[in-house]
């Protein structure tokens, strides 16, 4: 195995591109590795991925088990391997490029499939966001051309929590459960894992997504809490399709209940048009 970059910094440990050579000399392959000093943390987060392979719209993990090894300073580092995503996060997809109206349902449709196989088995994301939305690019044979499509799944586990739970992530002096401007008016206040949680975030990023904007325009952690806490939700332009804005209403539902479920959403009419109109 041979480093190649460094990827960035997840949640709790740091993510590099690695590159692995096959024994027979064809084509190496590249494999995402997240690190972290702190073994209990990794091992969650590579236990809830092991229950979750094969399932779509998840980032996969390779392996059995987690590797150990030292890091410069003779410190015990722990790693997990999981799929490169050559297209990078979405966070900087949305910055390159404007999406087509069917990019953001094939989007959407991909994150609601990852999120049923996450609410199916007990958990709750709780931090759904661009950042944690990895695009892979896909060659697709057309004829005789062949054209890139995307696929998007979700990764970054770090802070997931079985539903019903208190997250072991949310403190006092900072109530948030996950990333601020994603995060529901419930979580904020309570700071329980509800799987109405994710859908409130999934209508952030599918605005942002719309918008090519974060979902609040406040930089102010406290002015955005007001807003958040003052039966508020983020403001949906008018030039966002009606069948969207519709699905968005859903997302942002006050009561928790009324945002139904990422199974439900699946059958949104936003969802079902594959008409590319």
């Amino acid at each position: 195995m041979e480093f190649v970059k460094s990827l960035g910094k997840g949640s709790g440990g740091s993510v590099n591109l690695i590159r692995v050579t096959k024994p027979d000399g064809s084509n190496p392959h590249y494999h995402a590795v997240k690190s972290s000093n702190y073994y209990d943390y990794l091992h969650d987060e590579f236990q809830i991925l092991s229950k979750l392979r094969d399932c779509p719209g998840i980032v996969q993990t390779f392996g059995a088990s987690l590797s150990r090894g030292f890091n410069v300073h003779g410190r015990k580092v722990y790693s997990m391997s999981m799929e490169y995503a050559a297209g990078g996060n979405l966070t900087s997809f949305i910055e390159t490029r404007s999406l087509t109206d069917t990019m953001i349902r094939d989007f959407t449709r991909m994150i609601l499939q990852g999120l049923v196989a996450v609410h199916d088995l007990g958990y709750v994301h709780c931090d759904l966001k661009p950042d944690n939305l990895l695009v892979f690019p896909r060659d697709v044979n057309v004829g005789v051309m062949k054209e890139v499509s995307y696929e998007l799944k979700i990764s970054d586990f770090g802070l997931s929590t079985e539903v019903g739970e208190d997250s072991k992530f949310w403190e006092f002096d900072s109530p948030y459960l996950g990333t601020p401007l994603y995060m529901s008016p419930e979580s904020v206040r309570y700071g329980v894992a509800k799987k109405s949680l994710d859908l409130w975030s999934l209508g952030c990023v599918v605005l942002e997504m719309h918008t090519g904007k974060p979902p609040w325009p406040f930089q102010d952690s406290k002015e955005f809490l007001r807003h958040l806490l003052d039966d508020k939700a983020p403001e949906v332009p008018e030039y966002v399709p009606w069948e969207a804005r519709q699905f968005l209403e859903t997302c942002f539902a006050r009561n928790p209940v009324e945002r139904g479920s990422a199974l439900g959403l699946l059958k949104h009419p936003f969802l079902m048009r594959t008409d590319g109109h």
